[in-house]
């Protein structure tokens, strides 16, 4: 007989479906309206971690989650609500400051960035507004986080830490579905892998399956969970006065949808539920057991919270609330992003107009599937990349692995729910091309995206400031410049080169990086026009330019013509000399060599794996790159920070 995971019918108590029933007969009258505008509600939110909508309120049979279904049964669904950034500490600084991490700074993976001038995390200002403000437990934020955001961030953390009366605001987050939990073994086994679902750019292999599988169990755990809280808010006799969040922080934990932002990958779960009693609160859509079209960023949350407490969100957040007295228009675009993931290196930009899906890569050279350690810990990654080295993928299953990628993607999700079938140049779709690339530079204009700089340079621009401020000094960076560069830089036709090679002579470092990294994108073809040029760039004085000429000097120069760029690789290597963020770009373009930089094994044997940076978070980064380079265990032991 098929096991089952806990649900809320439990011996003596009502199963959550009835007890919303119960409570809306019971609790349910509304408040006198001058009650009304003296109250305040109090605001739950529940999350988990990496899943996707595959539950049962939206439609998937093989999910198994009673408790948010039921919430979603008396509440609403969004059909199109979207994390910003495929990955959780970029997609929870997104949450918490209401701000695109591209804008901040925030959006590399594991990344410490300080907060903009006079901007404060949302809890703050409703701490600020007599609201008690809990958070069990994660926080993973790549921004510094001041002093009051939280009356209490602990595993301990729970609203009945408040004072008598005092509304609260409180999150509990899952781990159950977090990416680590698929590949736990042994396991024992609630959902069929016969009966999943394997998306097109996945084998069809029993251990691909297993891994689907293992998956919707994990998110019956958290949807377990989830049940718990809405138990405790129960028993306390709450349910009348708490709006109830819940969503998840970002798309699937399998990979193709954790880390990569298209649609698998940003695309979440979010449930609503206003009691009568704050039902003038609630989205103009609102029904109970209905279903909103509007589409929802994660930047939209932190000022959606502060409208319900009737709190006007402050100007330098870049959501729109969706509920309370300040909700806005619904919005005609979602935006996400991709920055680097570890230790990989990536500029990735997303719009979606809720059917169509643009995909803009700034950095082509490299794959959708680069060797992240992390991610290849799950089974399904590693066969799917063992199946592709041997020829058994067919084409969208070989696409996350070939380099380099298209600059730009186009996907129509009412036909291809998989995102696999690339429409750029189908004349039948060049207006929506045309619209959504537009759009999305007039995003990247209106935030001022700052992650278009290498990242140690935009810590270096902004030492004493924040990249945010810093992005709105023209002198510190000339923003169209940097972007018009980038632009060109990753689009292919030949006929750029000579601009890039102009641009190759700007005085602003950036514009001259995306310069010389358009030339080693358009690689052998144009290579004995520009070798002159990639030469004069081995002594610009920025070292992400100097790393790049002398990557693309290597792949395609003579033995000659390499000894010096390879010198170039080998000195600005160690981190403890050059700080981390130069050591990872040069030790990444080190790995990518292969063989051609065999001669700098034994440089890379002698790094030390520490060097100066701003924070902790990226002491990993740098000895995970010297191990996949000489490819032992031998980097970990010569590394002073142990890997992850």
């Amino acid at each position: 007989m098929e096991r089952r995971p806990e649900t809320l019918l439990m011996q003596n108590r009502l199963p959550l479906a009835l007890l919303f029933a119960f409570l809306s007969f019971i609790l349910g009258t509304p408040c006198d309206s001058k009650v009304c505008a003296d109250a305040r509600p109090n605001i739950l939110w529940i999350t988990s971690e990496d899943h996707g909508p595959e539950m049962g309120c939206y439609d998937d049979l093989n999910a198994k989650t009673p408790n948010v279904d039921a919430l979603a049964r008396n509440g609403m669904i969004f059909n199109r609500a979207w994390s910003c950034v495929p990955v959780c500490a970029p997609a929870r600084t997104a949450i918490i400051t209401g701000m695109y991490p591209s804008s901040t700074g925030g959006i590399h993976m594991r990344s410490m960035v300080p907060m903009p001038a006079g901007a404060k995390m949302f809890p703050q200002i409703l701490r600020e507004a007599g609201y008690y403000c809990s958070n069990n437990s994660k926080e993973d934020y790549n921004v510094i986080k001041p002093s009051g955001v939280w009356d209490d961030s602990s595993a301990r953390a729970h609203w009945r830490g408040r004072a008598k009366e005092q509304p609260f605001f409180a999150v509990f987050n899952s781990t159950k579905s977090h990416e680590s939990q698929i590949r736990t073994r042994p396991h024992d086994a609630i959902t069929n892998p016969a009966e999943v679902r394997v998306p097109i750019y996945h084998p069809d292999t029993p251990e691909i399956r297993q891994d689907w599988a293992q998956y919707y169990d994990t998110i019956g755990e958290a949807d377990t969970d989830a049940g718990k809280v809405l138990r405790d808010l129960a028993d306390d006799g709450l349910f009348k006065d708490t709006i109830i969040f819940y969503y998840g922080d970002h798309g699937g934990g399998m990979p193709r949808s954790k880390r990569w932002p298209s649609n698998s990958g940003l695309h979440v779960p979010l449930v609503v539920y206003f009691p009568e009693k704050w039902k003038q609160l609630a989205p103009s859509e609102y029904r109970p057991g209905g279903k909103s079209e509007r589409m929802v960023n994660f930047v939209d949350l932190a000022p959606t919270v502060l409208s319900l407490a009737g709190i006007k969100p402050p100007e330098i957040m870049q959501g729109d609330a969706f509920a309370g007295p300040f909700q806005e228009e619904p919005p005609e675009f979602l935006f996400g992003e991709r920055g680097r993931m570890d230790e990989r290196l990536d500029v990735v930009r997303t719009v979606t107009d809720g059917r169509h899906v643009y995909i803009r890569n700034f950095y082509p050279i490299v794959s959708q599937g680069q060797r992240v350690d992390y991610q290849f810990q799950t089974p399904t990654t590693r066969i799917w990349r063992d199946l592709f080295a041997r020829g058994d993928t067919i084409p969208e299953q070989s696409r996350f692995w070939e380099a380099p990628k298209a600059p730009e993607e186009l996907y129509d999700l009412k036909h291809d729910r998989d995102e696999v079938t690339n429409l750029v140049g189908r004349p039948g779709y060049k207006h929506i091309l045309d619209l959504l690339r537009e759009v999305n530079l007039e995003h990247l204009e209106k935030i001022r995206d700052v992650c278009l700089l290498p990242e140690g340079e935009m810590h270096s621009r902004s030492n004493g400031s924040s990249p945010y401020d810093m992005a709105r000094d023209e002198s510190k960076y000339p923003f169209e410049r940097i972007l018009s560069a980038a632009d060109i830089s990753s689009n292919y036709p030949l006929r750029e080169t000579a601009e890039l090679l102009k641009l190759l002579e700007d005085s602003d470092s950036a514009v001259r990086y995306w310069a010389a990294l358009g030339l080693q994108i358009r690689g052998s073809s144009i290579f004995t026009l520009v070798r002159p040029a990639l030469q004069k760039a081995l002594n610009d004085s920025s070292p992400y330019v100097r790393i790049v000429a002398a990557q693309t000097l290597i792949d395609y120069g003579s033995i000659d013509e390499r000894k010096p760029a390879l010198e170039v690789l080998g000195a600005l290597a160690p981190p403890d000399k050059n700080g981390i963020f130069v050591s990872m770009a040069a030790l990444n373009a080190i790995e990518s060599l292969g063989i051609r930089a065999v001669a700098l094994v034994e440089t890379v044997k002698k790094l030390s794996g520490r060097g100066p940076s701003p924070d902790s978070r990226y002491d990993s980064y740098v000895p995970r790159l010297i191990q996949n380079i000489l490819g032992s265990d031998e980097a970990s032991r010569k590394a002073n920070t142990p890997s992850k």
